[in-house]
């Protein structure tokens, strides 16, 4: 009897993991919208949500913190990764790598919510951009998809007048 009890728990105790694994019902709606530049792109927001529901990022490179997002779910593509910009460049942006080349993902976004994509280049794997400023790319079989916003740094400061007349 004890056996099938202990079993039950750990039965529970698996399904209470998955549960955690599994995406916010929010995902959608914040990095979906994120991702299709309908929305204001603040890097420190969309960190401390990755933060919040994820768990650390996995690594920072390219100007970025990459979160893996298992069993995240987009326009029902699969969402394997999403990164954020750090501080060092002057754009802002949220991004993410979705389990779909970029053609199916371009289909899928068509589907769900209506936003059409142009081809801007002529290349071999060419970049797809919606109104405002949202980008698919090829990501080897993979795609990305991404909003980046400029966001000028500070301006430099001339010294003080005291120190120019010197």
């Amino acid at each position: 009897m004890r056996a099938r009890h202990g079993g039950v728990g750990a039965a529970l105790a698996l399904l209470c993991g998955v549960a955690q694994a599994q995406a916010p019902t929010t995902f959608g709606t914040i990095i979906g919208n994120g991702l299709l530049c309908r929305d204001h792109t603040d890097n420190i927001y969309y960190y401390n949500y990755l933060l919040k529901h994820f768990g650390a990022p996995y690594k920072h490179d390219g100007g970025a913190f990459w979160f893996r997002t298992d069993g995240a779910s987009l326009w029902g593509t699969t969402i394997s990764e999403v990164m954020v910009s750090d501080d060092t460049s002057t754009y802002v942006f949220v991004g993410a790598v979705a389990e779909a080349t970029p053609e199916n993902l371009e289909k899928a976004i068509i589907q769900q919510v209506g936003t059409h994509y142009t081809v801007i280049d002529t290349s071999a794997y060419p970049v797809r951009e919606a109104k405002p400023a949202s980008r698919i790319v090829y990501f080897d079989t993979k795609s990305k998809i991404y909003c980046a916003k400029y966001q000028p740094l500070p301006p430099v400061q001339p010294p003080p007048v005291r120190q120019r007349l010197k």
